[in-house]
């Protein structure tokens, strides 16, 4: 279904925008956001989903070739080769750099990646707390103990019996209750919700292309399904935005409703072709997902290797 048919309008999203707001909802200072919504017990409950102990990687491989989803390649160069010391052994070493903020490195948004209208989620002031150091208000750091929780795959392309959904799309609320019910699974309080859209199948089969000018992902009004079930943190094999962006004036309607409004981080740009695979061949679309990011002090996000276990 094509984004143009979730059009609406900038007075309509700001109206939406102040119905979900959580702010204040877990304190004035709350730098967590909807990660409050998982607890310790649901974490407990969460391993209780391994069952054979397979795991499944959802990052996408660091890319060091320029494209046009990928403006910003990933540095990674040797820095020494064996050289000789005076004694054993010799040393190989390498640095890596990446703006992972892009379209090609999978990562998490912290919920000081995002301001709307120049406040950050929770209404601190952007301009106040984010300086050329980074953020004193909810930076990735803050979750330097990870997030472990029941993930839930909504597998928009297995549903619909492609190989992937063609972009542009928007998925609303009643594509998601579709998929959940086709694939059999519930959408819970304390959730991590990945969508597939099989966007990777689709760079494998055809080449990449620009995801800015034509994407896949969820239409805004599925913000208010993904708040209602309370869920923690949502990702996808895109950036969640549907594109073009069918809020004229706001280019990543999804990211503000999202990371500003709900105060839920989001994973961008994760690689859910083996996951796709592995749940289908179990006949289950939950299991367990760790993601473990980067301690960055201030930092506004982190590269990510998130791991499923089934």
């Amino acid at each position: 279904m094509a984004s143009d048919n979730y059009k609406i309008t900038f007075e309509e999203f700001d109206s939406l925008f102040e119905k979900l707001k959580n702010w204040g909802r877990w304190g004035n200072d709350d730098e967590l956001g909807a990660l409050n919504f998982l607890g310790d017990a649901d974490v407990v409950e969460a391993v209780k989903l391994v069952k054979t102990g397979r795991r499944v990687t959802l990052g996408r491989p660091l890319d060091t070739l320029a494209g046009p989803d990928n403006g910003h390649p990933a540095l990674h160069y040797m820095t020494h080769m064996g050289d000789k010391r005076s004694d054993e052994p010799t040393y190989y070493t390498d640095f890596i750099g990446v703006d992972f903020h892009g379209k090609s490195a999978s990562h998490m948004d912290a919920l000081a990646h995002i301001a709307y209208k120049g406040l950050l989620y929770n209404g601190k002031p952007a301009g106040e707390v984010v300086v050329s150091t980074g953020s004193s208000f909810a930076p990735i750091s803050r979750l330097a103990k990870g997030v472990v929780a029941r993930g839930v795959l909504l597998d928009a392309a297995l549903a619909r019996g492609v190989d992937w959904v063609e972009p542009p799309a928007a998925l609303g609320p009643s594509d998601l209750e579709d998929i959940a019910a086709s694939l059999g699974v519930e959408v819970r309080r304390g959730d991590v919700v990945l969508l597939r859209s099989g966007q990777m199948a689709r760079r494998r089969a055809l080449g990449p292309w620009d995801p800015d000018q034509s994407g896949v992902g969820l239409a805004v009004t599925a913000l208010e399904w993904l708040a209602h079930r309370q869920v923690a943190l949502l990702g996808g094999d895109g950036d969640s935005d549907a594109r073009p962006s069918p809020v004229e004036g706001v280019g990543a309607p999804v990211h503000v409703l999202a990371i500003n409004a709900l105060g839920m981080c989001l994973l961008d740009n994760l690689d859910l072709e083996a996951l796709s695979a592995a749940c289908a061949e179990v006949g289950s679309f939950e299991f367990l997902l760790v993601v473990a990011p980067l301690i960055v002090p201030g930092g506004t996000g982190s590269p990510v290797n998130p791991i499923a276990v089934l």
